[in-house]
């Protein structure tokens, strides 16, 4: 991205810069930079420096397992450093890329994760017995915000020939709990949520966030504020806050099907009571994970700090605010995991009854990882393994292939 902005002509650096940012790219020789120390304004100033310093022999790289100087890098490729000009170190390390890089890679994961959360979200209806009719398209056409069609699109698809939705039929509960029928108003929001970041980094990455701009056509250098993370900030704050509700709610999903009084299920899923505690201590971790995502949901753009003899009086803390949302979106993996587990753990109790054939299909999948819990077992290499299916996105490919591709 640094050398995609350097090479549309506003930064002032030669073409041997993007090439040799291009060719340690190319070679996967990758500079090694701390996670921590941009306040997002001036750019991402210190984890673009530690990006640039290899092309001047200096800072650290890893190629491959390992871990070299930059010095000892370009001895490798047989280059000598390069000796800056007039603007270039400026040019390098005045941008938004590292706080974009974050949050490309995170929008890229969270579009798998939407889709596992749906999934998650239809297996646990099936699990408890829960009404199918929450989803109807003539529900949401009525309040059509994009999200929540999609979401309740998914519903309908990976529901479809539920042999256990035909059998409670006329069974007398009147509605479900929240966290089951309101499914697509909750995942729908934060997939809505990803809509706003998604814009803000299609324009993020079209763009020239160095300063001074060195403008050819006007004649001018202007010092202005395109280094400012702002426009990235508020979006990744939001996508935060969109993530943890994701872990949310699906914890309240996970108590539902664990509490007895609620399921109308063995308590906490043990199929053997007493010394045996199921998959009660995975709703600990869940809720765990939910109040950590609390406090790392808070949105960083609302603090400020001056920097530079107080000329950079006002700071985005954009990429805390990217750092805070990727540490949501690993604690989602987890949640999500355990639902999952929880809820083929209960889909057991229905056999022969099969629920509908893309949460059937998932349904198979977790089971060649994790056979049922009979009795109590050590869980967290089970659960590690689920949560790579969710990450990787197998799961959902594997329920694609059955039922054809979510929305």
């Amino acid at each position: 991205m640094r050398a995609a902005s350097l090479a549309r002509g506003y930064s002032g650096a030669r073409p041997l810069v993007v090439e040799r940012l291009l060719l340690f790219l190319s070679e996967g020789v990758h500079p090694i930079v701390p996670s921590q120390g941009s306040v997002g304004a001036s750019g991402d100033l210190a984890p673009l420096a530690h990006m640039a310093l290899p092309l001047i022999g200096e800072g650290e790289v890893r190629v491959g397992s390992e871990r070299l100087s930059g010095a000892e890098a370009l001895g490798q490729l047989s280059l000598e450093p390069l000796t800056l000009e007039a603007k270039e170190g400026l040019a390098l390390v005045n941008g938004t890329q590292a706080m974009t890089a974050l949050l490309v890679l995170l929008e890229a994961d969270a579009q798998i994760l939407f889709k596992a959360a749906d999934l998650a979200a239809a297996m646990t209806v099936e699990a408890l017995k829960g009404s199918h009719r929450p989803f109807a398209e003539a529900v949401v056409r009525l309040r059509p915000h994009p999200g929540a069609q999609a979401v309740a699109a998914n519903m309908r698809r990976l529901l479809a020939g539920s042999e256990i939705e035909s059998s409670h039929a006329d069974c007398d509960k009147v509605q479900d709990a929240y966290s089951l029928r309101a499914v697509p108003q909750v995942h729908g929001a934060s997939r809505d949520a990803f809509a706003f970041l998604r814009s803000a980094l299609e324009v993020e990455l079209e763009s020239v966030t160095d300063n001074p701009l060195i403008l050819p056509k006007e004649g001018e250098a202007i010092s202005a504020g395109n280094f400012h993370g702002q426009p990235l900030a508020l979006p990744a704050d939001a996508a935060a806050v969109a993530l943890a509700e994701l872990a949310s709610i699906s914890e309240r999903r996970v108590e539902q099907m664990l509490n007895p009084a609620l399921s109308g299920l063995p308590a906490f899923l043990a199929k053997r009571g007493g010394l045996h505690s199921g998959l009660m201590i995975s709703q600990y971790i869940a809720a765990s994970l939910v109040s950590e995502n609390k406090v790392l949901a808070h949105p960083a753009s609302v603090d400020s700090i001056p920097t530079s003899a107080n000329q950079e009086d006002h700071v985005s803390m954009g990429t805390t605010a990217a750092r805070q949302a990727r540490q949501v979106y690993e604690n989602v993996l987890w949640v999500l995991a355990i639902e999952l587990a929880s809820a083929a753990q209960a889909l057991d109790f229905h056999r022969p009854l099969r629920p509908g054939r893309g949460v059937m299909a998932a349904w198979r999948r977790i089971r060649e990882e994790i056979p049922h819990l009979d009795r109590d077992r050590y869980l967290r290499p089970e659960l590690e393994r689920l949560r790579g299916l969710v990450r990787s996105g197998e799961l959902v490919r594997v329920v694609e292939e059955e039922v054809g591709p979510l929305a």
